[in-house]
């Protein structure tokens, strides 16, 4: 009983469900389990079976494409509120892809099957998840463009945008990134290499683009890195 309330009190802070009643709620929490995930842990790889779907309730989990010869594409990065693995909802198969906690977290998982059930008897759930895999789709599309049309310093000074208005904090010489993410994550994300992004970060702080405190950055010319993106 203690568990399933610990389930419910997750699950309301999950805005996908924020349309069900009490007493969808408390049904869903008999069937979730809740896993504490360390850092760095893999929560699952290519060829893994998809029979679960995850939300993160706390931490911040990295999804990512990996080559054979170890070469890794982040393709996304889910934090506390948020669905995946929700592939397997569509296809039921094996996973294609890698999931792996980059600071310690904490997950809410389901069974398929007790999802796919849970929308067969809330349409509005299945809007907002079909609304959800849309945007995610036209996310991959941008993504793909970027990493075909686009140079290094174009995707770079795109990607520091966007983590300037989802991680921003107002600080007196710009806006402050507040998340830990290192030259290879940047490079994992902008399908580049560790050095291109270091060199490229060195050129954007010599031209007053940015600038660093310690291994965070600081955005000091928004302007101008739109110019760029």
């Amino acid at each position: 009983m203690q568990e399933d309330q610990r389930a419910l009190w997750y699950l309301k802070k999950i805005p996908l469900f924020q349309d069900l009643g009490p007493e969808a709620m408390s049904r869903l929490a008999e069937t979730v389990q809740i896993a504490e995930i360390r850092r760095r842990q893999v929560i699952y790889l290519p060829g893994d079976p998809g029979r679960t779907v995850y939300f993160v309730n706390g931490g911040r989990v990295k999804i990512s494409k990996v080559t054979r010869d170890g070469k890794e594409l982040t393709l996304a990065y889910r934090g506390p509120g948020e669905l995946f693995g929700e592939i397997a909802l569509v296809e039921g198969g094996p996973r294609e892809e890698m999931a792996e906690a980059m600071e310690n977290a904490l997950l809410t998982e389901m069974e398929r099957g007790d999802f796919e059930r849970l929308i067969q008897t809330q349409p509005l759930l299945g809007l907002r998840l079909a609304r959800l895999l849309t945007q995610r789709r036209r996310d991959i599309e941008n993504k793909i463009e970027n990493l075909v049309f686009k140079d290094v310093n174009s995707k770079l000074a795109e990607l520091l945008i966007r983590l300037a208005n989802d991680f921003g904090v107002d600080d007196a010489r710009g806006t402050l990134v507040a998340l830990k993410i290192t030259h290879q994550e940047m490079a994992n994300l902008i399908g580049s290499t560790r050095e291109t992004v270091s060199l490229t970060l060195s050129q954007f702080t010599r031209t007053g683009l940015i600038r660093t405190d310690g291994r965070k950055v600081i955005v000091a010319d928004r302007e101008g890195l739109k110019a760029l993106a």
